[in-house]
């Protein structure tokens, strides 16, 4: 199969490109090479052509014969700051409607979208004595005071954490989520107007050898990672209690293999996980572990406004409809990742 793979030269891109040749694939790999992702004197590796999806004219040619799209391109980071709307409205918005319009232009009709978990928001959460409930935001005189769980909004009891389906309303509370779900919002529209199909795969924490050190890009097991490399404990936010679940870049490149083998219809949406919850403080703690060099996490107690409680995966779609099955256990890769090297 010819694909066409975008933001091939990212932490992500390059793993599922060398996934996709190494699976027989004829593969375009295109990047933009943003200064944020690869620094400012960076240029496209080779075999990778340097081309921003934004620019029809260049992109419209690369999509001759091609019969499917791998799109990873992408800005991203925090996106808490209302100045970076407009990079995020263009680099992933943006540019995702152009790639939509010249796929459409030259018959192409097949989508693999890279997507994420933020568009879930706060994540999914029960309450002891009113069932599943909607949290309202955390306040910051409880944050103040050390008490980070949600509370119910009918009785004020502790929420607890539930795994989060695709079915979950979409709820972005960032300009980084905000722009991943317009991308699947745009991708669901094209598909049902133009009879084509996509599979938008939402990535949970993503993580393993190659990951950009201290950039935009870089994820918090990095940041632990270039702490513990400099003598310093990871810093860990609120009590270390935040629960996510970490997948391995690898599993994230077999999830994209799975896609594009997928016979899917219309627009599916999968989260990509390992479907074992971790801790940040156990992300944290394994790292340190691993390591050896006694130095122990330091918990902080303090907060990040805009900061996720909870937003854990459940693995069942992408198993029954993709026959994706994350292959590697968070606790063995994150062992792994302690001396595995970093870019930048």
């Amino acid at each position: 199969m010819r694909v066409l793979l975008t933001g091939a030269a990212g932490f992500i891109g390059a793993r599922v490109g060398a996934a996709l040749r190494a699976a027989g694939h004829d593969v375009i790999a295109l990047d933009a090479m943003l200064p944020a992702a690869h620094g400012r004197n960076a240029v496209a590796p080779k075999g990778c052509r340097q081309v921003d999806v934004r620019h029809a004219d260049a992109l419209a040619p690369l999509l001759d014969g091609v019969d499917l799209v791998c799109h990873q391109a992408a800005m991203v980071g925090a996106g808490l700051d209302a100045a970076d709307a407009p990079g995020y409205g263009s680099h992933n918005d943006f540019a995702t409607a152009v790639l939509l319009a010249q796929m459409f232009a030259a018959g192409v009709r097949r989508l693999v979208l890279a997507s994420s978990m933020v568009v879930y928001g706060q994540g999914r959460y029960d309450c002891p004595e009113h069932g599943p409930v909607d949290p309202l935001p955390r306040q910051r005189a409880d944050l103040d005071a050390g008490i980070f769980e949600h509370r119910c909004p009918i009785g004020g009891e502790e929420l607890v954490w539930r795994l989060v389906d695709e079915d979950a309303p979409l709820r972005p509370r960032s300009l980084y989520a905000a722009s991943k779900t317009a991308q699947e919002h745009y991708a669901l529209a094209w598909s049902e107007s133009t009879g084509g199909s996509v599979v938008a795969l939402r990535y949970h924490n993503v993580y393993g050898p190659g990951m950009p050190r201290d950039t935009p890009y870089s994820g918090v097991a990095a940041i632990f990672r270039s702490a513990l490399e400099n003598g310093e404990p990871p810093t860990v936010f609120e009590d270390g209690g935040q629960m996510r679940d970490f997948v391995h870049v690898d599993d994230v490149a077999a999830a994209n293999l799975a896609a594009v083998a997928a016979e899917a219809d219309g627009f599916t949406a999968a989260n990509v996980c390992s479907g074992q919850p971790i801790s940040i403080l156990e992300v944290a703690t394994a790292l340190c572990d691993a390591r050896g060099d006694n130095v122990s996490p330091f918990v902080t107690g303090q907060y990040r406004s805009g900061d996720v409680r909870h937003i854990v995966a459940d693995p069942t779609r992408a198993a029954d409809v993709l026959g994706f099955r994350a292959a590697v256990d968070p606790r063995e890769g994150l062992r792994d990742f302690a001396f595995a090297p970093l870019r930048g």
